[in-house]
């Protein structure tokens, strides 16, 4: 069914907890604000960073890119590396590939922090290309990245794709764009959370999701 999967990054593919909140923990600092629960912390992974800071903490756009900015400082030279493969997703890829699936990543990450991290981890030899956002915060939501990455890849049949990810944000994207999705619960995202988004699949583990990818 599926030729071309699209795996989301942070909460997929890898486990990026330390250097999120690490970031987020610098930025807070700086504008004197309580730093929230690990768990609230960690409840920022997957959204855009400018909507984080303006729903959670009620920054206006100016405010917000500024904390995007601070973010960055301790995320460029420290958080970015603060970053574990899930266990199990370097064979899923390689046997996907070896299946002759396309796979592409497809984040809402800065495409330019992402080529680096799935280098750093030795993931690049199993995708096509890494499709993130720019970094002036352009082409950050879901959607606006899965609709480079199809055009990118020169896909003309949609439902050739399936859209992995581990939140709301990758399954409402993919909808918007008229994808199929598979939502993974070892990442940030519930059941319930996916479910309600619209998932059509749901992957407890790597390997539900190995069965999944090669329908």
């Amino acid at each position: 069914m599926f030729d071309y999967l699209f795996f989301d990054l942070d909460g997929t593919l890898t486990d990026p907890a330390l250097g999120i909140t690490n970031s987020f923990i610098h930025a807070l600092k700086y504008f004197g604000i309580e730093i929230p629960s690990y768990e609230k912390l960690c409840s920022f992974i997957g959204p855009p960073l400018p909507d984080t800071f303006k729903t959670q903490f009620g920054f206006d756009d100016q405010k917000a890119a500024e904390g995007v900015k601070k973010y960055r400082e301790y995320f460029a030279t420290k958080g970015l590396l603060e970053n574990s493969v899930y266990p199990g997703i370097p064979e899923l890829l390689a046997g996907l590939k070896q299946a002759g699936k396309k796979l592409v990543v497809a984040t809402s990450k800065p495409e330019e922090y992402s080529v680096r991290i799935i280098e750093h981890f030795g993931l690049a030899q199993y995708f096509e290309n890494v499709c993130g956002s720019l970094m002036d915060e352009s082409r950050s939501k879901k959607d606006e990245v899965i609709a480079y990455a199809i055009e990118r890849n020169h896909i003309s049949d949609k439902s050739k794709i399936l859209m992995i990810g581990d939140r709301k944000h990758d399954i409402l994207g993919a909808k918007k764009i008229g994808l199929k999705s598979c939502g993974v619960l070892f990442g940030y995202g519930s059941r319930e959370e996916l479910e309600e988004a619209g998932a059509d699949f749901i992957a407890e583990n790597v390997s539900r999701l190995d069965k999944i990818c090669r329908q």
